[in-house]
């Protein structure tokens, strides 16, 4: 397994996700939102930094949430939405 860091355009956060393979730039990847519900995200850009031990190149990501994915986000004036829990479909 390959821990990569995922930094999240959207919500401006980050986190560190175990993967088996290092995700493509263009590639769509499923996260789980912070309310807990999981949406599509696209990756931006993947680059490797060099760690302080060793000869060892760790992968970063850059993440953004797909534009159609975006789109069926509801937003309300100050309200939270909850949204019905949808079964995973390929």
């Amino acid at each position: 397994m390959i821990e990569i860091e995922i930094q999240n355009e959207t919500h401006q956060t980050q986190q560190r996700l175990r993967f088996a393979v290092v995700p493509r730039i263009g590639e769509g990847l499923r996260l789980r939102e912070p309310d807990g519900m999981w949406a599509s995200y696209d990756v931006l850009d993947v680059w490797y930094q060099q760690a302080d031990f060793g000869n060892v190149w760790i992968p970063f990501i850059h993440v953004r949430m797909t534009p159609g994915e975006a789109a069926q986000q509801p937003h309300f004036d100050g309200f939270q939405f909850k949204k019905e829990p949808q079964p995973f479909t390929i």
